[in-house]
């Protein structure tokens, strides 16, 4: 029976139980393909530099992918919503594997950057889907169970790419790591064709909002460029990036008056005057800055702080993932099993996270390397706890015919959030070792060797983790003579402590950000968990729409 507006609330709904289990499993398929085609690349990027040439260029195939991605997510979020998911989330797999093919088939890095944007899109249309049809499939009062196993996905998927990744690429060739995703992707194609329903929304003839659909576009590739070159490529008060932020600021603004008047909106911006969608959306966007942009450098203090190598330092970040993924699973458990208390679960994430954050801002060079792990299992944890909560709060909040936009809408919130956290705490960590190593260089040894070495050495600390260029250094300030060899190793620990001193900084604002997350998560109103899908908007008890 439609509604009035012509939707069908019932939808994923009312498929037969051994369907709905089916098309969850294509899900975790699809979303396995799109995980582990992320991880596999890490050790294959040098392999790939070596072969192609283009060092210069070697951000901009992380840049590409990562902001074609997340032009993608809300555009498809929005128009899965008009026309069903079935034809968008089979596109974006397809794409997806055409664009890992071609770019296993990539002679330069021009082409390789622009095949891994194409890859973005697809991507990105596979994660919004994602989320969304397990959101389809269960109601909000089931999710959390069923939440757990996307963080099992993740979790496997970081620890199988990054071996399976060095493997290919040392026992075949790099472009292994692209080329074997192929007939992964064509097999979940095929699942999916036989399996995926196609669940029209309505019968209704809708209008895309091209003029929104621009500006977005324009918005968020100007924002997620200005946060990617920022401090690789250009400084942050540079004319390039100043003139980015400021043409995303107004494409923003314009996106805004636009949404207002538009018919059928690319976001619809009536959500957010629910607390409960405006308060997650803060809420995800601040953890995602404190948390993924400070994660990034653990690998970094393991090899350059701690001495270990790529290898070990991985496998210290598997014990990591194993706890987000057990507490991905308890805190979904927990929220479908003792009455749904998001804002509860929230708060103990997040504490825990902190704590785990703390601890790791105190480590040093003389910290044990199993400490060092202990505390990144225990912020894993925290993380895994939160992961499931703040996308099934807001799914329960909006009405079933905006779910996937109101589910890609957090996932977007969390990728800014990310980008804007690695861009800040890059820039705090460069700033805190140059002036660390400033200051605990030798003394007088700015007369020994040329301004240009100790400048590349403030501004790059490879030496700690490239072996050649360890080399290198050592060799240098062997024709120093007898005094040599001790001023290399007072200069070298000088580095690890400057480094380990950075990511310290880096960590503690992390640990401010999310004090930040802990007093709004407080503003968050729990609702029951809904049992069946409807076609209303919930709000906070004793509050209305308006």
């Amino acid at each position: 029976m439609e509604t009035q507006t012509g939707y069908r609330p019932l939808g994923f709904s009312s498929l037969p139980r051994r369907q709905v289990m089916f098309t969850f499993g294509g899900v975790l398929m699809a979303m396995f393909l799109g995980a582990v085609s992320q991880t596999v690349i890490g050790p294959a990027m040098p392999r790939i530099i070596a072969d192609l040439g283009g060092f210069q260029q070697y951000t901009w195939v992380a840049i590409a992918h990562t902001v074609a991605s997340a032009v993608a997510i809300p555009i498809v979020g929005k128009l899965t919503d008009m026309y069903g998911r079935k034809y968008f989330y089979l596109g974006g797999i397809a794409i997806y594997t055409v664009a890992s093919l071609l770019s296993g088939l990539s002679t330069t890095m021009n082409q390789l950057i622009i095949f891994r944007a194409l890859a973005g899109i697809g991507g990105g249309a596979m994660m919004s889907n994602a989320i969304t049809v397990i959101g389809d499939l269960f109601p909000p009062a089931e999710r959390g169970k069923y939440q757990g196993f996307t963080s099992g996905v993740f979790g496997v998927s970081s620890v199988l790419g990054p071996t399976l990744g060095g493997f290919l690429t040392d026992t075949l060739s790099w472009r292994w790591v692209f080329f074997f995703t192929v007939p992964l992707g064509l097999l979940v194609i095929i699942v999916f064709i036989f399996v995926f329903p196609h669940v029209r929304p309505d019968d209704l003839k809708h209008k895309i909002d091209y003029p929104g659909l621009t500006t977005l576009v324009l918005a968020i590739v100007s924002l997620m460029l200005a946060l990617s070159l920022a401090r690789v490529e250009y400084a942050w008060d540079s004319p390039q990036i100043l003139g980015m932020f400021g043409f995303a600021a107004v494409m923003l603004i314009v996106f805004v008056l636009i949404e207002r008047r538009a018919q059928e909106p690319i976001l619809p911006l009536w959500m957010f005057r629910n607390s409960i969608i405006s308060v997650s959306a803060v809420v995800v966007f601040v953890t995602g800055l404190g948390m993924f942009g400070s994660l990034i450098f653990l690998p970094l203090f393991f090899q350059g702080v701690l001495g270990v190598t790529a290898t070990v330092s991985g496998s210290f970040m598997i014990p990591m993932n194993l706890a987000l993924i057990a507490g991905s699973f308890i805190s979904g458990q927990l929220l479908s099993r003792a009455g749904g208390h998001y804002r509860i679960q929230g708060t103990v994430g997040i504490v825990i996270m902190g704590v785990g954050m703390w601890l790791l801002a105190g480590m040093n060079t003389a910290t044990q390397y199993w400490t060092a792990a202990a505390y990144t299992v225990l912020t894993g944890f925290g993380l895994g706890v939160t992961m499931p909560l703040y996308t099934i709060a807001v799914q329960n909040a909006v009405p079933y015919s905006v779910l996937g936009v109101a589910t890609s809408s957090t996932m977007f919130f969390r990728s800014i959030g990310g980008s804007v956290g690695l861009a800040l705490l890059g820039s705090v960590m460069s700033s805190r070792f140059t002036s660390e190593l400033t200051a605990r260089l030798p003394v007088g040894i700015a007369g020994m060797i040329p301004p240009q070495a100790i400048s590349s050495l403030a501004n790059n600390p490879q030496a700690l983790v490239s072996p050649e260029a360890q080399a290198r250094l050592r060799g240098m300030f062997s024709q120093m003579g007898s005094a040599g060899s001790a001023l290399y190793e007072q200069t070298f620990q000088a580095l690890r402590e400057s480094l380990s001193s950075a990511i310290s900084e880096a960590f503690l604002v992390a640990v401010a950000v999310l004090v930040v997350a802990f007093v709004v998560n407080f503003f968050l109103k729990e609702i029951p968990l809904r049992k069946q899908h409807t076609n209303e908007m919930s709000f906070p008890r004793g509050r209305g729409e308006d």
